[in-house]
């Protein structure tokens, strides 16, 4: 894929609003977009928000399922980067495949990947699985399922729906548990600093341009 000065719109949550790196310049979009050549990246981004709609009042009411539509309709790539809130503190239930609604994870992805879809009909959309973390491997507080559930769901809607996914939880280079990638990629444990960035960037640059 030739993205030579075009524009992207890019769809997340805290690591895509640049939570984690010392500037909004050296976030994984922005390193990606210099790579490619883009004439503008547009940062969707919105920390703590996950996918799906939730079931109690908190600070982060926004889904990706219904900001999605704010985004401008010229973009010339659509990228969505999100579900670790999901998995991290969610509150939805996890759901079933036949669930299309955005109550559910499941749902959720069902949801917001076929709405993308209507909305950009002739625009590429991509799809990134949420990156490890240093706690991935517990079971989420509200569905008792590990993150690789989560991730295994976005792969398996998106393909539903011909949407090529880049699995960062598999191919990212990042392994937050493995002390020696601790403070070089995601102090934290969740946020890539600008190393960790750089790294995600450029994978998900390698990637378009294959496409």
């Amino acid at each position: 894929m030739n993205l030579e000065g075009k524009i992207i719109n890019v769809l997340g949550d805290s690591i895509t609003e640049g939570v984690g790196v010392s500037s909004v310049e050296n976030a994984y979009q922005n390193v990606m977009g210099r790579l490619v050549g883009a004439a503008e990246v547009r940062n969707y981004g919105v920390s703590g928000t996950r996918f799906a709609r939730q079931y109690g009042a908190d600070n982060f009411p926004w889904p990706f399922t219904e900001r999605f539509k704010t985004m401008a309709d010229d973009a010339d790539l659509v990228v969505v980067f999100g579900g670790t809130n999901d998995y991290g503190h969610g509150d939805a239930p996890f759901g079933a495949w036949g669930d299309t609604t955005p109550d559910t994870f499941v749902g959720a992805c069902h949801y917001l990947f076929s709405e993308l879809v209507k909305k950009y009909p002739a625009t590429p959309i991509v799809v990134m699985t949420p990156l490890q973390t240093s706690y991935d491997q517990n079971p989420s507080p509200h569905t008792g399922k590990p993150l690789i559930d989560y991730v295994d769901i976005i792969i398996r809607v998106a393909g539903h729906y011909s949407i090529p996914v880049l699995d960062l939880y598999r191919t990212s280079g990042i392994c937050p548990r493995i002390p020696a990638h601790l403070p070089l990629y995601m102090p934290d444990g969740l946020h890539p600093n600008d190393e960790g960035a750089r790294k995600v960037g450029e994978r998900l640059a390698a990637f378009l341009q294959a496409l």
